[in-house]
């Protein structure tokens, strides 16, 4: 059976790549060339989207209206009290016995849902 060497081909154009001197350094200091520029990479993205993400709740406040205490008083004032007696007699005073189902009509051009 035949023993494959360890040493891996390169041709003589590799030596002088970047991604070859790119691999010995990487080796080398692994954190200084991957661990070192990821975490910059998190870091300073942070600080760049900070103001993004501030400026995305400021728009959202803006459409959002605070009210003030007049229009808080007058949100209520024409409105019918119920009484849930009442209601249980409007209930009871229909016939719920006899009913016929009616088709609601279509808007034209709407899909009427029958294949």
């Amino acid at each position: 059976m035949a023993i494959f060497p360890a040493k891996k081909f390169r041709p003589s154009s590799y030596e002088s790549s970047v991604a070859s001197r790119y691999r010995a350094a990487l080796a080398k200091h692994p954190f200084a060339l991957f661990g070192l520029p990821f975490i910059a990479t998190m870091v300073l993205g942070s600080f760049f989207l900070t103001p993004a993400t501030a400026l995305r709740y400021e728009r959202h406040d803006r459409k959002v209206k605070t009210m003030t205490e007049d229009e808080k008083l007058g949100i209520g004032k024409d409105r019918r009290r119920i009484d849930l007696k009442e209601e249980y007699y409007k209930l009871a005073a229909k016939d719920l016995d006899n009913w016929e189902q009616k088709r609601v009509k279509r808007l034209p051009g709407e899909h009427d849902g029958v294949l």
